[in-house]
Formats: C-alpha cells, sequence, structure tokens
C-alpha cells in the first residue's frame, strides 16, 4: 500500500506533456492541431488513421478539459494502481481509452479527445471489484461511490460531452478488470475471466463494424 503509485504519475505527465506540446504548437482547441495531433475523427479512422482510436486518451481541449481530467485520474489512479498493481492499471486505462474511442468512432460523429474514456473503464474496475468482491466492505463501500459517481457524470453532463466514449469505457474496463484479475485482492473465477474476455473482443468487433457502416 506504501509503493509510490509510479504509473500514475507517469500518465499524468504524460497526458500534461501533449497538451504542452499542443498550446505551443498553436492550442489544444485548434482544429488544425487536434488533427496533427491524433483526435478522434472518424471519417479518417476509416480511411486507416488507426492511432486515432489510440491517441485521443492523451489529448484534451482547453485547460478546463485537462485539470479535471486530470485531478480524477490522480485519485483514482492511486486507488486502482494499489489494488490491481502497476501493469494492470495502466493495461485498464489502455483498453479502456480504445473501448471508449472505438464507441466514440462508433456513435458519435464529431472530432473528440481527452483521458475520460480511460477514466471511466478506472470506474467499471471499481464496479467490477464491487461485483466480485462485495465481502470486502472498503471495496463494497468505494464501488457503490463509483456508481454514484458515474450516474452522476453521465445523467448531469450530457451537454458537450460524448457519451458513447464515457459508456464505452465504462464497459470497456468493467470487462477488462475481470480479464487481468486482481491477484492483491483475490482470485477471479476462470469462469468469469472467459465469458469477460470473449465479450470484450465480441464489442470492440461489432463496435468497429458499426463505425465503418457510418
Amino acid at each position: 500500500m506504501r509503493k509510490r503509485p509510479t504509473a500514475t504519475y507517469i500518465l499524468l505527465i504524460i497526458n500534461i506533456s501533449v497538451y504542452l506540446l499542443m498550446t505551443v504548437a498553436g492550442g489544444s482547441q485548434n482544429t488544425g492541431v487536434l488533427l496533427a495531433f491524433g483526435a478522434k475523427v472518424n471519417f479518417l479512422i476509416a480511411q486507416g488513421q488507426w492511432w486515432r482510436l489510440f491517441n485521443p486518451m492523451f489529448i484534451h481541449i482547453g485547460l478546463e478539459h485537462l485539470v479535471l481530467n486530470m485531478v480524477t485520474l490522480y485519485f483514482i489512479g492511486l486507488q486502482i494502481e494499489t489494488l490491481f498493481g502497476k501493469w494492470r492499471f495502466v493495461t485498464l486505462y489502455l483498453l479502456s481509452g480504445l473501448g471508449g474511442n472505438i464507441a466514440s468512432f462508433a456513435f458519435s460523429p464529431g472530432i473528440s479527445a481527452g483521458a475520460s474514456t480511460s477514466i471511466f473503464g478506472l470506474f467499471g474496475a471499481f464496479l467490477m471489484l464491487g461485483e466480485s468482491f462485495r465481502d470486502n466492505p472498503y471495496i463494497r463501500a468505494t464501488a457503490k461511490q463509483f456508481l454514484l459517481l458515474v450516474i452522476l457524470n453521465l445523467g448531469l453532463g450530457l451537454r458537450g460531452i460524448d457519451i458513447a466514449g464515457h459508456i464505452g469505457g465504462l464497459l470497456a474496463g468493467f470487462l477488462a478488470a475481470y480479464v487481468i484479475g486482481v491477484p492483491n485482492i483475490g482470485r477471479v473465477p476462470v469462469n468469469k475471466k472467459v465469458l469477460a474476455g470473449c465479450a470484450l473482443l465480441i464489442i470492440f468487433g461489432l463496435l468497429t463494424v458499426v463505425g465503418f457502416q457510418h
């Protein structure tokens, strides 16, 4: 529990560094800069620019967007990294961001970016803990808090945010948490790992197909 959350710090540094580079390049709200750094743009993804499903989780549109996401990432990252371990935490962050961006590709036509797809995936990982380790009073109480936070975020933030990306990230993080496991807490049954892994691959595949249909 006392180990430094180095993975959380590294992710924070990467996100902040990208924002500073975008600022120097012309501003993080400049459409040309967003395109150059790899924001999610559906027709460009359809043309083969697959990195736009990955890059957006490190890109932010404006200082307020960056600060809000980085504060959230810091506090949730401290907990998730401690519970899952560094590499599992990073895997959750990346898979959640990818899942959220694929969902956005499928259902949101506008340009988008931000670490919130990954952050919602970390919320989803905590919901997985609440389901799998409900006998642990700390896990159960914290999972309920995060469930309320997710509901409030989705219910009160309908304007100006990528709902599809957030829900996609949440679901990806929830399923990915079963697949990678939580050895620091306990054992996840193999059947749950297999089912979650299959569901994750199927959902990723179906959403990608839907995205190409638009």
